[in-house]
């Protein structure tokens, strides 16, 4: 993500990031406040500068932090009753002990207390805001289907611009902002362009497109989407599958399949073991390659075969600095080496050679095991919550499908957190909203409905017949 110096960067940049307090205001003025965050989490993340500035002393401003600090502004003033009356519970506890990790690991390196503060401050700005916002708006199945809805209609406004830059280049954001948000050379794959539209990213928005179509088509499975202004929604939810495949994203694509089939499968069997299963797994992979259990040779093999030599090359690569710097966090085990880039692996002229892709190399270095084991138990609790809380036979129910995607999505971001480092607050709104999520009995989504109609009195012959 570019750095901006405040005063000498882009005006509109400044002025666009700064604006959004004043534009989320208004959406609460106008929307309930439900769809407000819906819509404010939504048009912020795709349209946003990649942008930061930095001050000392403080976090760093960018379209995360600013989203969430005007979100929260936005309750307080508008529905301040939701705020105050929240009550964290049992399962809020690994995200709050992970926004403190920082901490922990500043005061074990001799950083000092106010370091950690302000390190912890930075996680609450990041992950803390987006899920307590999710656990006062989306913990019903009502919430999270809008949710799901959000996603879908998130993705169907993108396709026209995923379509242009793979026509024309990932160009918008520097006709927009006056600058590429990323190594332009990145994102030429396969014979043509990938698109980053206004995201970090191409694989950040491969990624957010396999959301969207993922969620479109398990609602319309569902029968939630109904005509969208006179046509079928099946044509807009294969159009976005469509734009999906075309992101040129080989990792989302095989996500996208994987979600649909952890889907199918949960509801032919009535199992949570695929849900299961998804979730539990990266953590395995995480702990195996921890020990060195697992090196990668075997994945940089089939990627040859299946993908060609130089995406295999660049997994390899990838793999190799992700053993580096996990011997590295090894010598600080319990919370890791602390912030200013005290984690990386520099060579004897003291140049930073380190590669970090991934988001578990990342906590693990600075936070250490405690930091990691708590991202990891932040990140599985709440689909695998949902996992008990509603069967996997409700599943294709109008009133459950949504809560059903959001936990497969969940579990998806998982496994693309063992390769990159893409923190998209939408997920950890979904993330809020599974955690707080009461149980729901089969019977009371299944039961068919009978309503007795009572039949009307013969009204008095000098009186009109009441309307029906």
């Amino acid at each position: 993500m570019d750095e901006i110096e405040l005063g000498r960067g882009n005006l509109l940049v400044a002025v666009t990031l700064l604006a959004w307090f004043p534009t989320t205001m208004s959406l609460f003025m106008f929307m309930r406040p439900r769809r407000a965050v819906i819509a404010g989490f939504l048009i912020a993340w795709m349209f946003l500068p990649v942008a930061q500035y930095k001050f000392q002393a403080l976090p760093e401003l960018n379209k995360i932090t600013i989203t969430s600090l005007s979100l929260l502004l936005g309750v307080s003033i508008f529905d301040t009753s939701r705020l105050i009356n929240f009550r964290p519970r049992w399962y809020d506890a690994p995200l709050l002990a992970f926004c403190l990790a920082p901490f922990a690991s500043s005061l074990s390196n001799g950083l000092g207390a106010y370091d950690g503060g302000s390190e912890s401050f930075r996680m609450i700005l990041r992950w803390g805001i987006p899920y307590l916002i999710g656990r006062m708006y989306f913990t019903t199945l009502q919430g999270l289907k809008e949710l799901a809805l959000g996603f879908f209609i998130g993705g169907l406004i993108y396709i026209p611009l995923c379509l242009y830059e793979i026509r024309m280049s990932p160009q918008l954001h520097y006709i927009v902002y006056g600058y590429h948000q990323h190594s332009f050379i990145q994102h030429y794959r396969f014979g043509g362009w990938r698109p980053k539209v206004f995201m970090e990213h191409g694989l950040m928005v491969g990624m957010f497109m396999t959301a969207a179509s993922l969620s479109g088509f398990w609602l319309w499975r569902a029968g939630v989407l109904k005509r969208i202004y006179g046509l079928p929604p099946a044509l807009f939810v294969f159009s976005l599958l469509a734009v999906a495949l075309m992101t040129r994203s080989a990792g989302s694509v095989i996500l996208l399949f994987g979600g649909l089939g952890v889907l199918f499968a949960g509801q032919m069997t009535r199992s949570r073991v695929p849900l299961v299963a998804l979730c539990v797994i990266p953590l395995l992979y995480v702990g195996f390659r921890i020990t060195g259990a697992i090196t990668g040779d075997l994945a940089a093999h089939v990627t040859e075969a299946a993908l060609g030599a130089d995406r295999a090359q660049s997994l390899e690569t990838r793999f190799s600095n992700e053993m580096a710097l996990s011997r590295h966090a090894l010598e600080y085990p319990a919370f890791g080496w602390g912030g200013w880039n005290r984690s990386r692996i520099r060579d004897e002229t003291g140049k930073d050679i380190s590669i970090t892709d991934s988001l578990w190399i990342i906590v693990f270095g600075m936070n250490g095991l405690f930091g990691l084991s708590m991202l990891g138990l932040m990140l599985v609790l709440p689909p695998l919550l949902l996992a008990w809380r509603v069967p996997p036979s409700t599943w294709t129910t109008p009133s459950c499908a949504g809560a059903a995607v959001l936990a497969v999505l969940i579990g998806l971001w998982i496994v693309d957190s063992t390769l990159n480092a893409m923190i998209t607050p939408l997920y950890i709104l979904a993330m809020g909203g599974l955690a707080g999520m009461h149980k729901v009995a089969p019977a009371r989504v299944l039961r068919p409905v009978h309503i007795k109609l009572k039949a009307p009195s013969q009204p008095a012959a000098a009186e009109e017949p009441s309307p029906a």
